[in-house]
């Protein structure tokens, strides 16, 4: 075995790793805008509607915080 082929069995794996490095950069993901006001100072998830979903009647039931361990007023 020729010091040349030494050599040459050392940069191929090299090379190889990092032509595979080149090719796996991370794609960017696209961001979504909602046509929404956030008011409870959370995050918005906005996602695609699906044609194919199915509707759901969900009931209209208001909302009440849970108290606070410890608040007095808790029965």
């Amino acid at each position: 075995m020729t010091k040349l082929d030494t050599i040459a069995r050392s940069i191929l794996p090299l090379g190889a790793a990092l032509a595979l490095a080149a090719c796996g950069g991370e794609a960017e993901e696209p961001t979504y805008e909602a046509d929404a006001e956030d008011m409870s100072g959370g995050e918005l998830i906005v996602t695609e509607e699906d044609p194919d979903a199915v509707p759901v009647d969900t009931p209209d039931t208001p909302m009440t915080p849970v108290p606070e361990e410890g608040d007095e007023g808790a029965e």
